[in-house]
């Protein structure tokens, strides 16, 4: 798939470019960011140069991640990056991260619903899951708001920076968005 450009009330999410590297760079220094995610800790400007020239565009090109940097529509610096991840069987992955100075103004809730109606309407997606280390409370603050039901935690769910840890996964459907489903759905008895 060729990349796109996304837009919300207040956001335009667009491939991440060159011009991205130094803020990359500077906002992944941020340790909530290295203690949350899986970015290289320590995160050196390689880091960043590699993920915003190879590993962003060989995802967009291969279909196994769409990587999209966040700003709001009337301009100014990159503030989020937030992607679509690895498609299993129709359920895909969303990441996202944020940089402190913009945390708590409902942008990556923003983006991250955006994000998913794109991924319903447009990729095929018949499920999107979102899953952070157990205790991550503002990710978890950022799927709620997104509109992702919290659906457990998993032992040992996630792999971050060579030791397995516990994550919360929450699931969001096209109903959730009140969108039509690709299949019908039938849900467990309760």
């Amino acid at each position: 798939m060729e990349p796109v450009t996304l837009t919300t009330e207040r956001l335009l999410l667009r491939p991440l470019t060159p011009d991205d590297i130094d803020t990359v760079f500077t906002t992944c220094q941020d340790p909530g960011i290295q203690r949350w995610t899986t970015v290289p800790s320590p995160y050196e400007r390689q880091h960043a140069v590699d993920f915003i020239e190879r590993i962003a565009p060989d995802g967009w090109r291969d279909g196994t991640a769409y990587t999209f940097g966040v700003q709001r529509r009337d301009g100014g610096p990159l503030i989020a990056s937030a992607a679509l991840h690895f498609p299993r069987a129709g359920t895909w992955e969303v990441g996202y991260w944020t940089a402190p100075e913009h945390r708590r103004r409902g942008y990556t809730a923003e983006a991250v619903r955006a994000l998913c109606h794109w991924a319903f309407t447009t990729v095929g997606a018949i499920r999107v899951e979102w899953r952070a280390e157990a205790g991550n409370t503002g990710s978890r603050v950022v799927a709620e708001k997104a509109g992702f039901v919290i659906e457990g935690t998993l032992r040992g769910g996630l792999l971050n920076k060579g030791t397995v840890r516990d994550c919360w996964i929450g699931g969001l459907l096209p109903s959730d968005l009140r969108l039509p489903g690709a299949h019908p759905y039938l849900p467990a008895e309760r």
